[in-house]
């Protein structure tokens, strides 16, 4: 996790997720709502601008400058690593969230894998932690990217894929890109707040998301029956 999502309303309806009105909401994101996002595609990103609400389009995938050709561009950023240097000055001064409907995993072997999408039990978005260089690049746009940070997987989500995105509460989600948070607190409010395991559910969907760019309403509804994988899920 995490490389394909759900983003399938307006960026308005998402910073409206936030708790705040959309006449709060400061940028000039053009992205269109999709059902089927892919990395290196520019997504809305919600985050503060002099302390002011913001949405703005960012391209899902970050490589700084000094490494390109030297590491693959990361479209996730581990929990355990943020501290580190490479992603140190990004958790530093530029988390923000990516809200979404839900994202996509796939269960059995190659050449035969299914999609499923996986979603809060709610219906109400997913408000996923993620860390960005809003800079300018200077030779390619991954320089000024987001990633979304992943932790493990635990109880049943395990049966679908051994990583997940981090999902905070609206409060938490505010908390994490508020400049009055240090790293060190940062890191520690995705440690003991993401969203638990019994919040999500999930079910199958058709394989015709598993072609990138592929783009339809139909993509996100359930196939039924579901393989036996769905009983094994605690749900």
């Amino acid at each position: 996790m995490c490389g394909r999502y759900d983003q399938s309303h307006t960026k308005m309806e998402y910073a409206m997720a936030m708790g705040w009105p959309a006449q709060m909401v400061r940028g000039d994101s053009r992205a269109q709502p999709l059902h089927n996002v892919s990395p290196g595609t520019y997504r809305p990103v919600i985050h503060l601008v002099d302390g002011e609400p913001a949405v703005d389009d960012l391209h899902w995938g970050y490589r700084p400058t000094w490494a390109s050709g030297r590491v693959p561009i990361a479209i996730n950023a581990r929990l355990d690593k943020l501290a580190g240097g490479y992603w140190r000055r990004l958790l530093a001064g530029g988390r923000c969230i990516v809200a979404a409907e839900g994202w996509y995993e796939w269960t059995g072997e190659k050449g035969s894998k299914l999609p499923w999408h996986i979603h809060l039990k709610t219906h109400e978005p997913i408000l996923m932690a993620a860390i960005a260089n809003f800079g300018p690049f200077k030779e390619h746009k991954a320089e000024a990217g987001f990633a979304i940070v992943t932790a493990d997987s635990v109880g049943g989500m395990r049966d679908v894929h051994d990583r997940r995105p981090i999902v905070l509460r609206r409060e938490d989600a505010i908390t994490w890109i508020s400049r009055d948070l240090s790293p060190d607190e940062a890191t520690h409010l995705l440690r003991t707040a993401a969203r638990p395991i019994e919040d999500f559910e999930w079910h199958r969907v058709s394989t015709a998301i598993n072609k990138a760019g592929a783009e339809a309403p139909d993509l996100t509804e359930p196939i039924e029956p579901a393989p036996a994988l769905s009983n094994q899920l605690p749900f």
